[in-house]
């Protein structure tokens, strides 16, 4: 059976939530393979809202296993906050499978994270402050805390030593900050070990022996393929790999168990967080303002409101070809409802040369102006339409050029925030 890859073709927020929450019923295991709780997902079931930040979407699925995988780091604080919250909401966390190999966030990794956005000043990046990119950065100089080491007390305070080792000298000499007493971070740490260890496994054992039983993994991409660390719009990135190829090393599953990748993108775009964004809109501006206060669009881990623009299908051709995707889940086109004429990015304008394509120097993008198409809108309510045909014909006309521009087909339309608030033209399950 399939191993499914489900990635953001955006800058992030495309509501990849609601796509794993779609397929939550066809599939036994979602696996969360990149990230940390730097970001969120948002599910809408019945009159009930859940924000996920660390979790698998796919833990509100009764039926489905949910995992975290190798690939992700963990603010163990954070974790536990999150399955309270959720048990206290009646929902059953029993099935969760922790990798032991995923590495661990500590108290050092945010408040090094924090200092150095201080410190870059108009050079920040924009990152949540909340350590994801130094534990990755520990992870890459093998200085890094996983999982299986808070079972070892021994094992656990050597490399706590290691690690504050260099980084003391950096928060006294260079940021004028006190020394962290590493034996503090190991008591902390130990105090997780007793609720977590029967939650961790062998993830990357357990989800190849249940794709040999027929079973269906869904793993399931945190952030955007703008975001990667390798393909986005570095350095303005996450650090880690949440493309396609990304699942493999951050699930433990081999590329030739993938039968299907598939993309989630707004009807629009936005982004949270500093660097380019060609088709952004000014955030005083009416339109900004209204894509942004109809479409929710506000950070679920931070608050932040989104940056917000029109429809890139320059980024949407780029992602297409980077994941490999086969399907697109275009999400959010009931927010375009009402606007008379709708913009789409077609290509960009670098100095007067065209780009179909992304550039490949960063100092191209950040120049790039969009080239418009205009596409006329329409003024319906299309929240109940459950088919293609029931959407208006403009409607229908504008999923039909983006299809085509992005180089992918659509196979499913999210209309609204409601978990059944969705087309589906072609079947996500190969």
């Amino acid at each position: 059976m399939p191993a499914i890859v489900l990635v953001g073709t955006q800058w992030g927020d495309e509501g990849k939530g609601k796509a794993t929450d779609l397929l939550g019923s066809q599939v036994d295991y979602v696996v969360k393979f990149n990230g940390g709780n730097n970001a969120g997902h948002t599910v809408v079931i019945g009159d009930e809202k859940y924000a996920l930040h660390l979790l698998p979407s796919g833990i509100l699925s009764p039926n489905v296993v949910p995992v975290i995988g190798n690939g992700v780091v963990i603010d163990l604080n954070v974790l536990f906050e999150e399955l309270d919250l959720l048990e206290s909401r009646g929902i059953d966390t029993s099935r969760l499978l922790i990798s032991s190999q995923a590495h661990v966030i500590t108290k050092y990794h945010r408040q090094l994270d924090q200092t150095q956005e201080r410190f870059l000043g108009a050079r920040k990046i924009g990152t949540t402050g909340r350590g994801i990119g130094p534990a990755y950065a520990d992870k890459i100089n093998r200085l890094g805390i996983r999982v299986a080491d808070l079972f070892d007390e021994k094992i656990l305070r050597a490399k706590v030593i290691g690690a504050l080792d260099q980084k003391n000298q950096l928060f006294t000499k260079m940021y004028n900050k006190a020394a962290i007493d590493p034996e503090n971070v190991v008591a902390e740490l130990l105090t997780y070990g007793e609720r977590l260890r029967p939650m961790v496994a062998n993830t990357p054992l357990i989800l190849n022996q249940a794709l040999d039983a027929g079973k269906i993994v869904l793993c399931e991409g945190g952030q955007a393929t703008m975001l990667d660390v390798d393909h986005g719009t570095y350095p303005f990135v996450t650090s880690s790999n949440p493309t396609a190829g990304g699942a493999c090393t951050g699930a433990g599953i081999g590329p030739t168990r993938i039968d299907s990748v598939i993309g989630v993108i707004k009807a629009y775009t936005t982004r949270v967080g500093e660097g380019p964004f060609p088709t952004e809109l000014n955030e005083n501006s009416d339109m900004g303002k209204y894509l942004r206060e109809t479409g929710g669009e506000f950070g679920v881990t931070t608050g932040r409101p989104r940056r917000c623009g029109w429809y890139d299908a320059v980024i949407a051709r780029y992602s297409a070809r980077v994941n490999g995707l086969t399907d697109l889940l275009v999400t959010k086109l009931d927010v375009l409802s009402g606007i008379a004429q709708i913009p789409v990015c077609v290509a960009y304008d670098v100095d007067g040369v065209r780009f179909d394509e992304m550039p490949d120097s960063q100092s191209d993008f950040h120049h790039a102006v969009p080239i418009y198409e205009y596409l006329p809108g329409w003024t319906e309510d299309i929240s109940q339409a459950r088919t293609f045909e029931e959407l208006p014909q403009q409607a229908q006309d504008y999923l039909r050029f983006i299809e085509k521009q992005s180089g992918c087909r659509i196979s499913a339309i999210g209309v609204g925030a409601d978990r059944d608030a969705i087309i589906e033209v072609h079947s996500l399950i190969p």
